[in-house]
């Protein structure tokens, strides 16, 4: 660590004693998604208190433009179109509602982005990269024994609704050398939905989502977080989070169980856009290359014939 924080070295021997053991993977998930998911269904309620929070609340809110930052070095084209990203990858359970606003225009909802989000696994593997070296000490990411596609865990599109809110059902991400704990996004318009994937249009934001410290760092201690020892970097010295809290990706999160973390969280953040303008994905920051082991060059194009199949594995 360097400045005046404190030494958050994440160990096995700090999990148990904090959690007075550990809690199996597996067990954590399917508990977890139970309750933290219980509320995803689309009802008309639900739009109808969107449409009302969003008229509250979003003006203020959304009249700055979203910070856009670096997209980093594990993006993937050809992600699916589907809510759950998780393909059975082992965590801490995350419901995130994200509501896309035209921040030029009144914050008026945008009907029909599609949001992508990409994100590390528990143990720091990206999908794509799963050789590369999350840094500090970490099992290879063979070793969780899921029966995640290597190519496409962890990836995912939705379609925001007439509200301009989409919700994704994932994981607690972990973290890697040099990186605070984050959640890659981007906004795409002008394009449709096409052999279970988001095809044609613009991108016009690309960013990072990101978690309060203390909050990661309780999650850190879970297995099978723990099992990933090492510094981890916290908001105040990460190179691409610039402090600007929700305008600069900062979620707010609400826990599903106040008293047993492992329940899961509830993440969401208002996306202020420009929807005429366009992204490169280029943004700021250094984007955060691990170590050691990130491929040269990205794989492109849809998942392989032997990922899972869209018609299958593809929802709204």
């Amino acid at each position: 660590m360097t400045g005046n924080h404190k030494d958050r070295t994440i160990s096995r021997r700090r999990a148990i004693a904090v959690t007075g053991g550990t809690v199996a993977a597996g067990g954590l998930v399917a508990a977890g998604f139970q309750s933290a998911f219980a509320d995803t269904a689309d009802t008309t309620a639900d739009a109808d208190a969107t449409a009302s929070a969003t008229a509250s609340s979003t003006s203020s809110e959304c009249m700055t433009l979203m910070t856009s930052v670096t997209e980093g070095p594990y993006y993937l084209d050809g992600a699916l179109v589907r809510k759950d990203i998780t393909e059975g990858k082992a965590g801490v359970p995350l419901t995130l509602r994200l509501t896309v606003v035209d921040a030029t225009d009144g914050c008026t909802p945008v009907k029909g982005a599609a949001v992508e989000i990409w994100h590390c696994d528990a143990w720091g593997y990206y999908s794509g990269y799963t050789t590369a070296n999350p840094g500090g000490s970490a099992p290879a990411e063979s070793e969780e024994g899921d029966s995640a596609n290597d190519l496409t865990y962890l990836r995912g599109y939705q379609v925001a609704n007439a509200n301009g809110v989409v919700k994704f059902e994932t994981i607690f991400p972990g973290w890697y050398t040099p990186r605070t704990c984050h959640i890659h996004v981007k906004v795409h318009t002008g394009g449709e939905k096409e052999d279970g994937t988001y095809e044609g249009g613009k991108v016009n934001y690309t960013g990072q989502l990101f978690f309060a410290d203390d909050i990661a760092e309780e999650i850190f201690t879970l297995d099978p977080y723990a099992r990933h020892t090492g510094s981890y970097t916290v908001l105040a010295d990460d190179m691409v989070y610039d402090g600007g809290g929700a305008a600069s990706g900062l979620l707010t999160l609400k826990a599903v169980h106040k008293k047993d973390p492992s329940k899961g969280y509830k993440g969401s953040l208002t996306l202020g856009v420009d929807p005429d303008a366009e992204s490169t994905g280029a943004g700021s920051g250094g984007g955060g290359t691990p170590p050691s082991g990130a491929p040269s060059d990205a794989p492109t194009g849809t998942p392989p014939s032997d990922s899972a199949s869209p018609s299958t594995s593809a929802s709204s």
